[in-house]
């Protein structure tokens, strides 16, 4: 079934995610937690977030994070096949309850742990000894204190501690009556196993984890169109990745279809997943050479300029609606990719016939990016985000060329090489982020009167909107 619009609402123009709104149906559905956001493409995601293959995006703490809220992140085609079969088996070993801590030993100094302390959501730090937690240090601990001075003079050792086998619930409430914000899991034997917060506590009850068939975290991994393209594919698989992605710029081209065949024709037994594309002449071509999903999306991200470069690209909905309608025909799935900055657009993306969004830039203003958090003369935070055809991630795909090649190459990045990303002070992690975008795609399914994704694409009236209808929607948080 495709897009519906409201009589006399679908215009001769291509369509943006703020050109779009969704009517209010009639609706049987009670609450937003009778809506379930699991994705049927094969990927195993329980929430219909992919996390782009940005460098400056998606790292090893972003990867476990994510599956653990259901979602799955996509590792870099850039990085090297060893340092990705290391993420992959990393993620693979995290728990699917607690969260992973900064772990230091009592004679590292204070400056140690403040540089690490934000690579984390939580904000704290766990001292081990003997691989047993003897101290928690966080932030509030260390104010003036000498940067030099050791973890043990600061670290409080009264912290809270709970078995790692403790349900959530009784988690919640040990916090609570301690009024405490984080607690310390021990594994039988004393040693440390994790982390849980309150909130995390709570999350690990309305998430479920995007799992393998061994009961695992979910990770994705991309490869590029150059190279012995098989060989690596093969490679990632055989380290753990559940999803592969073959990922250019220009996917419509003939060189991306023969490295699709090449790698389809392995059968490796995992979704492959290629783009990108914007029109359904693209979408059945790439479904013919083998791919299972489609991605979709030429020129809309917020670190992309190929559209003010080169005038290529289409309007990300109309783009999606036409894609995702011929990927039905033949039985593949689409991924949306790019162009989300609220809520509003997941929820349209998937009413557009997405299975699965795909989101970079947006979470690359968190603690769980691999950046290093900044600050600046005003004293916002904040991480660097680049494009991934922007000179500094071509200088670094291309740093084993010879001096001229890489000069050569340079003249022609299309992205930003350096954008600040702040860290939202209400939304800091991407745990924040992945309740905010849900909350939104499940209230956007009770209006429609969806209990689920595939739902909401049926059941989903959409209209279109000038701009001034879409700036009415926004909230006056400062008043008339």
């Amino acid at each position: 079934m495709g897009v519906q619009f409201l009589p006399g609402h679908q215009p001769p123009y291509d369509l943006t995610y703020d050109d779009i709104f969704l009517v209010p149906n009639r609706t049987d559905v009670a609450s937003r937690f009778d809506v379930d956001l699991s994705t049927s493409d094969g990927t195993g995601t329980t929430i219909p977030i992919v996390v782009a293959n940005m460098t400056a995006v998606a790292g090893r703490r972003m990867a476990e994070t994510v599956a653990r809220r259901g979602g799955i992140v996509v590792l870099p085609q850039d990085l090297p096949l060893g340092a990705a079969a290391d993420t992959i088996s990393f993620v693979k070993s995290r728990s699917l309850v607690a969260d992973t801590p900064v772990v230091l030993d009592p004679d590292h100094s204070v400056s140690e742990a403040l540089a690490l302390m934000h690579k984390r959501a939580h904000g704290a730090v766990v001292v081990v000894e003997n691989d047993r937690p003897i101290g928690v240090v966080t932030e509030a601990a260390c104010a003036d204190v000498d940067r030099f001075a050791r973890l043990r003079a600061v670290a409080d050792a009264s912290f809270v501690t709970a078995p790692a086998d403790a349900s959530p619930r009784e988690i919640f409430e040990l916090l609570e009556s301690r009024h405490a914000a984080l607690v310390v899991l021990l594994a039988a034997d004393g040693t440390l196993a994790g982390v849980l917060t309150r909130t995390g506590a709570i999350r690990t009850g309305i998430y479920d984890p995007a799992v393998d068939a061994a009961g695992k975290l979910r990770i994705a991994a991309a490869v590029g169109i150059n190279g012995d393209i098989p060989a690596k594919a093969k490679a990632l698989v055989d380290a753990g990745a559940d999803v592969l992605v073959m990922d250019t710029a220009h996917g419509h081209q003939v060189k991306m279809l023969e490295a699709l065949r090449s790698v389809a024709d392995l059968r490796l037994g995992v979704p492959l997943v290629a783009g990108n594309v914007v029109s359904a002449e693209g979408t059945r071509d790439l479904a013919e050479a083998g791919a299972d999903i489609i991605k979709v999306g030429v020129g809309p991200g917020a670190m992309c300029t190929t559209r003010m470069m080169t005038g290529v690209g289409r309007p990300q909905f109309s783009a999606v609606a036409e894609c995702s309608a011929a990927a039905r025909e033949i039985g593949v799935h689409v991924w949306a990719d790019g162009g989300v900055r609220h809520p509003r657009d997941v929820a349209l993306a998937i009413a557009a016939g997405a299975s699965n969004v795909m989101i970079g830039s947006w979470f690359a203003g968190t603690y769980e990016s691999p950046g290093d958090l900044r600050t600046d003369r005003n004293g916002n935070v904040y991480k660097e985000s680049f494009g991934m055809a922007s000179k500094r991630a071509v200088a670094a795909r291309t740093v084993t060329d010879g001096a001229f090649d890489r000069a050569r190459k340079a003249l022609f990045e299309e992205g930003i090489s350096s954008s600040r990303m702040r860290l939202d002070p209400e939304r800091p992690g991407v745990e924040d982020l992945i309740d905010h975008i849900c909350s939104g795609v499940r209230s956007a399914c009770t209006y429609a009167g969806a209990r689920s994704l595939a739902e909401l694409h049926d059941k989903a009236v959409l209209g279109v909107q000038s701009a001034a209808g879409f700036a009415e929607g926004r909230p006056l948080p400062s008043g008339w």
